[in-house]
């Protein structure tokens, strides 16, 4: 009886996927979703034009998926935590820094650092270490992080609102700085660990499961000039180009056809709570079907919201189309990393995943500059919503065209998951 009441202890990496849910919060709030706030006083104070700043931040974004790779080569060699904590401490410094900024060179400086450091700390670094501890439950772990990690701009932007208009735009982000450090540094340092080996688990805590950072590894080399790894990043690097094309244009897609800014803005905040609503729902259906199946849903689930912008501007199709893009946007974060790992297991992950981010990174910092230069071309952003519906729609063959065994495939969730994809 006393064996029946016993409690098995909670598998570590749970503990893991629930630090990294908190340290993403507040790493991608204070680095990214933070920014927008302090633009206006920033250009106030310095006289540095929208488009300097942007531009600046801009940098940020693309370094920080530059060096996507060498951060993945450390995380398979070394694991997690020396480089989680590290980054943590660099990008604490650089919002300091920032806080204290004069020049705009001291500014550009700076927000390239902070790029540099984000690269350990953001997602990537992350699902790296998902992809180590869990194989048959990485979907539902990946989920938890993101989740939870969805309702960043939900805290960040108006605290930081709030902080600038009680302290100051500096004041403010020097206390954003302290909360970085203060949460991210000591969880990062105290909970990771490098695999679950370490600690006498197995993968998913599972007793019969094998420890997926042990497995037999594959050629790095092979997998790189493979066909199948091409068409997979070729496929998520053509969505994200779409996604990112119409998110970051949608309120003055709207105001382009006479939609209230008060109205737009409320809906551009939907599509937020949309990505946490799809993530909800990922995690059980994950279980079901294959990463692949998963990917051609999320593309189709993107192309039709896509294509019902293009049908109009009504309140009934704007709202339609917030719910599926805010799913499609949610659960696309959680797809590339979950096949990834499906396909080629935990011993390279960081390294393959990184070199598809550096591909993910420039079509997601060009996009946006080229659906501007669509619209001020042809004076309307249905040439824009007509490429991005055709991109959707490639990355959907894509898809379909990759071998449903895939090649290289290492993980148990992978080759059970075939049976119901």
């Amino acid at each position: 009886m006393k064996r029946l009441l016993r409690r098995e202890p909670l598998y570590y990496g749970w503990y893991i996927a629930l630090v990294l849910a908190i340290t993403e919060t507040v790493s991608y709030g204070v680095l990214f979703y933070s920014f927008p706030v302090f633009i206006a006083p920033m250009e106030a104070e310095f006289g540095w034009s929208r488009g300097e700043l942007s531009g600046a931040f801009s940098l940020s974004l693309l370094i920080t998926g530059l060096i996507a790779l060498p951060v993945g080569y450390w995380l398979d060699k070394h694991g997690s935590r020396l480089l989680m904590t590290a980054g943590s401490i660099g990008a604490t410094v650089m919002v300091m820094l920032w806080s204290q900024v004069n020049t705009f060179p001291e500014f550009i400086a700076i927000m390239a650092l902070m790029g540099f450091f984000g690269a350990a700390i953001l997602y990537e670094p992350a699902f790296t270490v998902i992809a180590t501890w869990f194989a048959h439950k990485r979907g539902t772990a990946m989920a938890v992080v993101t989740f939870i990690a969805g309702f960043a701009s939900t805290i960040f932007t108006p605290l930081s609102h709030a902080l600038l208009e009680a302290f100051g735009w500096r004041q403010a982000i020097l206390i954003l700085a302290t909360i970085l450090g203060a949460i991210t540094i000591p969880l990062h340092a105290l909970v990771l660990r490098r695999k679950p080996a370490d600690l006498g688990l197995e993968t998913d805590g599972e007793a019969n499961a094998v420890n997926a950072s042990e497995r037999p590894s594959i050629s790095l080399r092979a997998v790189l000039h493979s066909r199948y790894f091409w068409l997979l990043t070729l496929a998520f690097s053509l969505s994200t180009l779409s996604i990112f094309a119409v998110r970051i244009h949608f309120i003055p897609l709207l105001i382009s056809v006479n939609i209230q800014p008060g109205s737009a803005a409320l809906a551009s905040g939907a599509i937020g709570v949309m990505q946490v609503v799809g993530r909800m729902i990922f995690a059980p259906v994950e279980r079901r079907f294959s990463s692949r199946t998963m990917a051609i849903g999320v593309f189709v689930l993107l192309t039709i919201s896509l294509a019902i912008l293009l049908l109009g501007s009504t309140p009934f199709l704007i709202v339609l189309f917030v719910a599926l893009f805010g799913m499609a946007i949610g659960t696309h974060t959680l797809t590339r990393p979950l096949i990834v790992a499906d396909t080629y297991g935990a011993a390279f992950y960081g390294r393959i995943s990184s070199s598809m981010v550096i591909f993910l990174t420039l079509t997601s910092t060009t996009s946006p500059f080229a659906a501007g230069l669509i619209f001020d071309l042809f004076g309307s952003y249905n040439p824009m919503l007509l490429l991005a519906t055709g991109f959707s729609l490639f990355s959907i063959a894509l898809i379909w065209l990759l071998p449903k065994n895939a090649p290289h495939s290492l993980t148990p969730r992978s080759q059970s998951s075939q049976n119901h994809g």
